[in-house]
């Protein structure tokens, strides 16, 4: 039913015509392009997949909302630009987003999708990654050759006493400590950790993990782990060389790596004073840190310039040119820091306000698939186009946030979209591609 109030409110004239306003406008939204999201979640079976893993101790006489439509109608907000559960007081009436999340009638109550979100336990965790994996793995339809797994950590930052929340020296406040695994753009792991812990912990056991099931399909694929200096550990070095995985990982410099790399050194700082041209050289040696118990290969990046030398070193169990290896592999992991402020910025990933430790590592996934959905859009749906590298934001402006008339009855439901949203010819391609076969 149409919450109307007869009240109009006057706006300035437009050409000695009277404007005139009101909210008696009948089924609008704003939110015209979540039956994209939906063409997209259908042709991965995501939120399905993921709402199958989730226990439900609920009575079953005393349900009305299933998990399934709950799951959808947070990620679905959460894509849409509505990061709270108390936004859903007004979006749960929104008849393109009951269509979207395949409900005839309002969607729960935010403090119903609370109740639902704090059942979260370590279970939902393991069976929500599990499905981003396996959503993964079925979106190829031949195996890959290489897969680069990118491994990075980063703050979230908390303002109550959440359980696990810690004062970080580094960040120089009280947050959790999450580590994300991309491989490209694609999401693996939205992993919530407290801060008062190593950054690299875990990474080891999250990485044979990965290798594993990934191994299960496509026996035959190279892996490579990619991390900077935090996860330059040398068990778990020893272990990507022992199961014949990959790695190019960046090494803190010392005094003992700038020592073997001051041939180089000096060449780059007498070849700056004599041109006053910033200078980079490439070099490399095998180097043992005392913990290690062989020799590795390093790499070394040499620059000088007005500010002095600027050296920096990664080690690897790779072939090849070592600037090559550096500048066209090494350095494409920065991409990754994008990927993550589009978890945490546009998808908000770090709304982690619950006082429970599993509930807000299930708000992180909710985040994660969310981001799930609108990088298959972008992958699939706008592949070829000028927003085939757009970032969620983007996409969410021009393509989500359509105004559209809902005409809702027993037969049909028939979505009005805008006749004046300056991307529909975009919109109505990439609603084509992601078509289910």
């Amino acid at each position: 039913m149409t919450d109307c109030t007869s009240l109009s409110f006057d706006f300035p004239a437009c050409r000695k015509r009277r404007v005139e306003a009101d909210f008696c406008g009948g089924e609008i939204t704003s939110n015209g392009g979540v039956l994209l999201l939906r063409q997209a979640d259908r042709l991965l079976g995501l939120t399905t997949t993921v709402a199958r893993r989730l226990a439900d101790k609920r009575q079953r006489g005393k349900i009305e909302h299933e998990f399934s439509t709950m799951l959808r109608q947070r990620v679905y907000g959460l894509a849409l630009g509505f990061e709270d559960v108390n936004d859903h007081a007004q979006l749960r009436h929104d008849l393109a987003v009951q269509t979207a999340a395949d409900r005839d009638r309002v969607l729960a109550s935010p403090s119903t999708l609370s109740r639902f979100e704090n059942a979260a336990g370590r279970d939902w965790a393991w069976g929500t990654h599990e499905a981003l994996v396996e959503t993964f793995i079925a979106s190829f339809d031949t195996p890959p050759k290489k897969l680069v797994l990118d491994f990075d950590a980063t703050d979230d930052a908390v303002h109550g006493k959440q359980e696990g929340r810690f004062f970080h020296g580094y960040y120089d406040h009280y947050c959790f400590l999450p580590l994300y695994v991309f491989c490209g753009e694609r999401l693996l792991v939205s992993y919530l950790r407290p801060s008062k812990i190593d950054g690299a912990k875990h990474a080891w056991a999250i990485l044979a993990l990965l290798v594993k099931k990934l191994r299960q399909s496509w026996p035959e694929v190279r892996i490579i782990f990619r991390g900077d200096g935090g996860f330059c550990r040398h068990k778990m070095l020893g272990w990507c060389e022992r199961k014949d995985v990959g790695y190019i990982v960046g090494l803190a410099k010392n005094k003992r790596l700038n020592g073997l790399a001051a041939a180089w050194m000096e060449a780059a700082q007498t070849g700056f004073e004599a041109s006053g041209l910033k200078q980079r050289l490439f070099g490399e040696f095998t180097y043992a840190a005392g913990t290690w118990k062989t020799e590795r290969r390093v790499i070394a990046r040499i620059e000088h310039a007005a500010k002095g030398a600027n050296p920096r070193y990664i080690v690897t169990n790779l072939e090849g040119d070592g600037q090559g290896l550096y500048e066209k592999l090494y350095c494409a992991r920065g991409d990754m820091e994008n990927r993550i402020k589009e978890q945490q910025l546009d998808l908000f990933a770090d709304r982690t306000s619950c006082h429970k430790w599993w509930p807000n590592q299930f708000r992180m996934l909710l985040s994660s698939l969310a981001y799930t959905l609108l990088e298959t859009v972008r992958r699939i749906g706008l592949n070829g186009s000028q927003m085939a590298r757009a970032q969620c934001g983007t996409i969410r402006l021009k393509l989500l946030k359509i105004g559209a008339v809902i005409i809702r009855n027993t037969r049909r439901v028939r979505v009005h979209l805008s006749t004046a949203c300056p991307d529909k010819a975009l919109f109505i391609k990439a609603a084509e591609k992601l078509r289910p076969g």
